[in-house]
């Protein structure tokens, strides 16, 4: 199997979070504590250093009161 891993794509999504967090005046403490998460792992998400699960997506949208696909909206 290929690897389907597309760095650029999980390095935009991490952007993209970080822009709509900060629309939203969530500092990355406040956006892992709404979302259950630990903060170290939106660091990581941010800045595409890891290719994060659904799950994941579902609860960020959650915490920052958004549709999952705004996420992606990018």
């Amino acid at each position: 199997m290929n690897n389907v891993k597309d760095i650029t794509y999980i390095k935009d999504f991490g952007l993209n979070l970080k822009k709509i967090r900060l629309e939203k005046n969530f500092t990355q403490e406040i956006l892992a504590y709404s979302s259950d998460l630990p903060i170290s792992q939106i660091g990581r998400i941010e800045i595409g250093e890891i290719n994060t699960t659904i799950s994941t997506v579902k609860a960020i949208a959650k915490a920052l009161a958004i549709e999952p696909k705004e996420l992606f909206d990018f």
